[in-house]
């Protein structure tokens, strides 16, 4: 049996300010450190054997899985860090509030831009200061697509896709047990390739905060199984949540 551990980082600054956030490197709020803490102590207490990290370029990821590792005495871990692994870019959007977005463009667009599979939001012009080409973290990478003005959930499983084949796949075999650190987005984008989610059902597939999702694979890497560690209710609250934000 082999567990890949999928955790999306704990609340972040712009996540309580309810902002669309995509590439901007924000710090997690003192909520997301708690969440990170508790997701740290449910998988200590169950007994994981972590022996791989991977997470994103991104602050709100790495403090997340480092508070965890942290927790469950793991900081001694090798952890891989990819921008492949980073949210998806939401484009013109980033720093908006997503309930004045609603007024201003209407519930519907809004909707599409943040959760349809293959349209992206408008992008920011590469002489934006904000655009990922001027960020010292990417200039390295000579992919273009590791530089985005914006991307849809189709582009950001795009670049999921051959980091899961070329590297999470085989090191979750030598390994065991995988801990992945990630964003709402990406994790959707690995999720939809994982368990086959049809393009018109991703959009209702909301992931919250924090919490630890275990994903079982057979010896021929079939998945088998895939649960929370975390009991029902607050579960349902906590996805109710993140699926409400635009929400008046």
């Amino acid at each position: 049996m082999y567990k890949l551990i999928l955790v999306r980082h704990g609340q972040s600054v712009w996540n309580q300010e309810n902002r669309f956030t995509g590439w901007t490197d924000v710090d997690l709020s003192e909520r997301g450190m708690n969440e990170a803490r508790e997701a740290g102590a449910e998988l200590k207490a169950g007994g994981f054997n972590i022996r791989y990290c991977y997470t994103s370029m991104l602050t709100r990821a790495i403090k997340t899985l480092n508070i965890i590792l942290d927790e469950m005495g793991l900081l001694w871990l090798p952890v891989e860090k990819t921008w492949r692994l980073n949210e998806k870019h939401y484009g013109f959007l980033q720093g908006m509030n997503k309930k004045e977005m609603v007024d201003k463009y209407g519930s519907e667009q809004v909707q599409i831009w943040r959760r349809s599979f293959s349209v992206a939001p408008p992008a920011i012009p590469l002489d934006d200061p904000r655009h990922p080409a001027h960020d010292i973290r990417y200039q390295s990478f000579p992919e273009a697509e590791a530089k985005p003005g914006t991307e849809s959930l189709l582009d950001t499983t795009k670049r999921i896709i051959p980091l899961w084949e070329n590297n999470i796949r085989p090191k979750l075999q030598e390994c065991k047990e995988v801990l992945i650190a990630a964003h709402g987005n990406s994790l959707r984008g690995l999720l939809k390739h994982l368990k086959q989610i049809p393009d018109e059902e991703i959009a209702a597939l909301n992931i919250p905060t924090g919490v630890p999702l275990v994903l079982e694979f057979d010896d021929n890497m079939k998945l088998v199984k895939d649960y929370y560690l975390i009991d029902e209710e607050t579960l349902k609250k906590k996805i109710e949540e993140v699926a409400n934000q635009t929400k008046k």
